[in-house]
């Protein structure tokens, strides 16, 4: 007999309520250059108002999980703010919380997290506490929406003894994950972290398939796993490098999470914002005419912290002030200039006369009179001096700022001779 919409949602809603939710939020990110000096992964702003991890922890509240542990570790300070700030609103009297675990350091050797598996190991004991059903792990630094409800519901109904979300890549592009073969059951038959040769899907010699960093499992079997692989020394401590293969090796039950769109099928949004390059493409990605993501859902909304800010302001009209395909967030003031696909975070001002396109302009930057502007990120705080010219000449730019493959030109306070570190308050990151 098939099962009644009701009771699959009663179903799925256990799940959810016996499960705790650990996002991991500790790596460097180095791979983002600057725009991860002072800051974490992700702490970084994105979408005009969010931070990455916004998105991860919103995922949670709507899939129903509200039960949420952030493990830290590196430039940890922008973030926890955030969180402090933008997350501390939940129910706790209901049993819902966000909290955050610094790395515990309670070893004998006082390491830092070793690996993605030594972060969960060193805090089991306060996971343990909580006594969860079913743990969920995620990455705390990509951009995306899902339903982990169904995420659970796959992992139980297959009998999984751990389950890994996936989706299709190009194979280019697929040496930067954990490359996944599985059967017709979407068992899990084969895995690599990172290869240099990535193997195919059958019949689609250009595509992978990759694990997304988002992982399902009963707390008693991802306890036993830990403790296993931290006894064992020649281990690096990782999910992708070391507990999947052994799991894999040893016979256990793996299966696949294919990551579909919910509303029309097929593949999801997902974006590993890891370079810079990649980073600012998703960024724009969010100004398309119907964006793939989709900000303005209702009915999933992107949770965050921003501070008490006033309507954007645009001051002339007409030739004076044109805005196309770019988004404009509180406490910003556009005076008399061209906008066209850029994106201005809070508290950002653009004095007379500038023409930006393709801009990032994170909070509180401002950009003197008369500025021209094209393909750039400027980090929090920038102030650009008047008449500047940024992203016309890379042979120009190389000698001040950060250029990436793709072109892109990253500018902060130190590369124009400001404060070299701007640690921003509360109103200003947003």
């Amino acid at each position: 007999m098939a099962e009644s919409a009701s009771s699959a949602g009663r179903f799925v809603s256990r799940l959810t309520q016996n499960t705790i939710a650990l996002v991991l939020a500790g790596g460097r990110g180095e791979r983002l250059g600057v725009l991860t000096e002072w800051r974490t992964k992700p702490a970084v702003p994105f979408g005009g108002k969010f931070r990455i991890i916004d998105f991860t922890l919103s995922n949670c509240v709507n899939s129903g999980i509200r039960r949420m542990c952030v493990l830290t570790q590196y430039k940890s300070h922008s973030l926890i703010q955030h969180i402090m700030q933008g997350w501390g609103g939940l129910n706790s009297g209901h049993g819902d919380f966000v909290d955050i675990l610094p790395a515990q350091q309670w070893l004998d050797d006082e390491s830092w997290y070793q690996g993605t598996a030594d972060a969960v190991f060193q805090s089991l004991d306060i996971i343990e506490g909580y006594k969860p059903q079913y743990v969920l792990i995620l990455a705390g630094d990509h951009i995306y929406t899902m339903d982990y409800g169904d995420a659970l519901a796959a992992h139980v109904r297959t009998n999984a003894d751990f389950t890994i979300a996936c989706k299709p890549v190009p194979r280019e592009e697929a040496d930067q994950f954990g490359v996944m073969e599985v059967d017709d059951t979407l068992r899990l038959v084969g895995f690599e972290e990172k290869p240099d040769n990535p193997k195919t899907l059958p019949g689609d010699p250009k595509t992978a398939l990759v694990s997304m960093g988002i992982y399902v499992s009963s707390f008693e079997y991802l306890r036993e796993q830990l403790i296993r692989d931290a006894d064992h020394k020649a281990s690096s401590h990782d999910f992708g490098k070391d507990i999947i293969p052994y799991a894999l090796e040893n016979g256990h039950r793996l299966m696949a999470y294919p990551f579909e769109r919910a509303a029309t099928g097929g593949v999801g949004y997902w974006r590993d914002v890891g370079t810079i390059d990649a980073y600012y493409k998703a960024s724009l990605e969010v100004l398309a005419p119907q964006p793939e993501l989709d900000l303005y859902d209702p009915n999933w909304p992107i949770r965050t912290y921003q501070p008490q800010l006033p309507a954007a302001h645009f001051v002339g009209a007409g030739m004076l002030c044109r805005v196309q395909d770019a988004m404009v967030s509180g406490g910003c003031v556009v005076s008399m200039s061209n906008l066209d696909n850029s994106l201005l975070y809070s508290n950002v001002k653009v004095d007379e006369g500038c023409d930006l396109q393709g801009v990032l302009a994170l909070p509180s930057c401002e950009i003197g009179p008369r500025c021209r502007l094209k393909n750039v990120i400027l980090d929090n705080g920038c102030v650009v001096p008047e008449k500047t010219v940024i992203g016309e000449d890379p042979a120009v730019d190389a000698k001040r700022f950060h250029v990436t493959d793709d072109g892109i030109v990253v500018v902060n306070r130190e590369m124009l001779g400001q404060e070299a570190l701007y640690v921003p308050t509360f109103a200003e990151e947003g």
